[in-house]
């Protein structure tokens, strides 16, 4: 399975991602910010806490994921 092995916060509400198959690209979640779970976001640093988890998931906290699958 392709996964996640790297991520990092930009600016903007927009993550760079790289994937186990060496695909990597910029993606913008600013459509999502500040609606429902990704309220959280509006925190100072919560975005920029963004990992990939020991699952291989893109999240910020335990509570807040999204699907590597969609954004690859």
């Amino acid at each position: 399975m392709i996964r996640p092995t790297q991520v990092k916060a930009l600016e903007k509400y927009r993550i760079w991602v790289r994937f186990s198959d060496g695909v990597a690209g910029e993606l913008d979640l600013s459509d999502v910010a500040g609606r429902g779970l990704f309220t959280a976001w509006d925190e100072p640093g919560c975005f920029d806490k963004v990992h990939v988890t020991e699952h291989r998931s893109i999240a910020w906290s335990e509570d807040l994921e999204i699907c590597p699958d969609a954004v690859y």
